[in-house]
């Protein structure tokens, strides 16, 4: 399943919000198949921050493992927020 993030809009960067875009994404959690990958696509969000990203991307990284994927993309506010999440979380997302 391939999740493109500006659905929950382009400028991603308070912690509430994260919060909310998760909450509301959570449903469609159950329609992932046990072996599918869940890809997520940053194309048209302009800017994402930190806290956007600790509260959707790191606790669908801790409940799906290798099978979160994040698709590649140029925008430097999520390269340099992915990497600080990483190294917070002491976790790698896999890339595709």
């Amino acid at each position: 399943m391939k999740v493109e993030l500006k659905k929950f809009g382009t400028t991603l960067i308070s912690r509430q919000a994260g919060k909310e875009a998760l909450a509301s994404f959570q449903p469609t959690l159950g329609e992932i198949g046990a072996s599918e990958n869940l890809e997520i696509d940053f194309s048209g969000v302009i800017t994402f921050s930190p806290s956007w990203g600790d509260e959707f991307l790191v606790p669908l990284l801790n409940q799906l493992g290798d099978r979160f994927i994040l698709l590649p993309t140029d925008n430097p506010s999520v390269k340099v927020t992915v990497k600080l999440l990483e190294k917070i979380s002491g976790k790698k997302f896999r890339t595709g």
